[in-house]
């Protein structure tokens, strides 16, 4: 690792690679019936929680020809789990995660192709309310593009919580777009009978078209919402190859890694305005793998303080970034991984509009 400072960071979009796509092995769907307020009355009574007697979700295409694709926003707050759904969703690991709110900054396409059915889910970042910097304004306004034009998006909170966030995410969506209120986090909620009338209270809230309690680790859950997300998607030829799991390069998933270890081992004394970009991702034959990939990458802070604690005493903790991103990354690509770090110090970059354009975001 060298932490001295290299020249300026280049716009990480420029020359990126063709999007990241790899065969992986996706248990079929279980499509269960239709569990709104009337499933929850049952479960607070005392019943055993199976889902009440309804309809069930058509499977994809059933009797019909054709295929299916439509597109899926995945909407929230900061820190209610959105990139953990989405990541569910796909079956793999596209969209970072960590403790620290506003983790996600861009629009992350997640693709799950399965049977005749093409989910395209587009997670976004948490809705900024608290400051109006130029870094935040490009994150609204990327949650606004996201939910302009979609098939159904899904509106995560917390189960049981409703927060004036959680209103103002509300007040952007569409009328005439079906919306599904994803109560996710549901195994923390401890006392169930009061997630039934606090469902009510949410159906006064707006005309969701489904409620879909549950918890995005389990994987029953995960199966249940995308047999209902099914229903949703029109009748029409797939939009990516089967085995495309997400339109980000390599590139953007590779600085996306970093700076997840970034926030996850500088914990919360780290500003969340922390960056990562890209310089260099050179792809080669390998001697003991199929391929090798070189990456360097400036890791740009917003003060000396702060670069002092991502290098660490004698470099250990900007070493330990560096080396757990390329154990993640040798698996997520397949392939010998080679990092280079720097840390540089850009003051005031995230109220700077063409720094933070400059810094990749839209």
């Amino acid at each position: 690792m060298n932490p001295s400072s290299p020249p300026d960071p280049a716009d990480p979009g420029a020359s990126a690679p063709a999007p990241y796509r790899r065969a992986i092995d996706i248990p079929g769907v279980t499509v269960q019936p239709r569990e709104g307020v009337a499933a929850l009355d049952a479960q607070a009574a005392g019943a055993s929680g199976a889902a009440s007697p309804g309809q069930a979700a058509p499977l994809a295409n059933a009797g019909q020809p054709g295929q299916r694709c439509g597109l899926i926003a995945i909407v929230g707050k900061p820190n209610v789990g959105k990139s953990t759904l989405l990541n569910a969703l796909v079956g793999q690991k596209i969209s970072i995660t960590s403790r620290k709110a506003q983790t996600t900054r861009h629009r992350i396409t997640g693709i799950r192709t399965q049977g005749q059915s093409q989910y395209v889910f587009v997670d976004t970042p948490g809705f900024q309310t608290r400051h109006s910097t130029a870094l935040n304004k490009s994150l609204n306004k990327t949650v606004m593009g996201a939910v302009g034009d979609v098939d159904l998006v899904l509106f995560v909170v917390e189960a049981g919580s409703f927060t004036l966030a959680d209103a103002k995410v509300l007040s952007l969506l569409k009328p005439g777009t079906p919306v599904l209120l994803v109560a996710n986090k549901l195994d923390m909620v401890h006392r169930r009978a009061e997630i039934a009338p606090w469902l009510k209270g949410m159906q006064e809230r707006h005309p969701f078209a489904e409620f879909v309690p549950m918890t995005a680790k389990q994987a029953k859950d995960i199966e249940r919402l995308l047999g209902i997300c099914d229903k949703y998607l029109p009748q029409q030829g797939w939009w990516y190859s089967p085995d495309e799991l997400t339109d980000r390069s390599e590139k953007f998933l590779a600085s996306e890694i970093i700076r997840e270890k970034l926030f996850r081992l500088t914990g919360d004394e780290l500003p969340y305005t922390s960056t990562v970009v890209v310089e260099k991702f050179d792809e080669e034959p390998g001697k003991t793998a199929s391929r090798m990939v070189r990456i360097a990458a400036t890791l740009v802070v917003e003060r000396e303080g702060h670069k002092a604690m991502v290098i660490g005493e004698k470099g250990e903790k900007l070493k330990r970034i560096g080396t757990e991103s390329r154990m993640e990354l040798e698996k997520l690509l397949d392939a010998k991984v080679f990092i280079e770090l720097w840390v540089k110090v850009r003051s005031g970059w995230a109220d700077d509009e063409a720094r933070v354009r400059s810094f990749g975001y839209e």
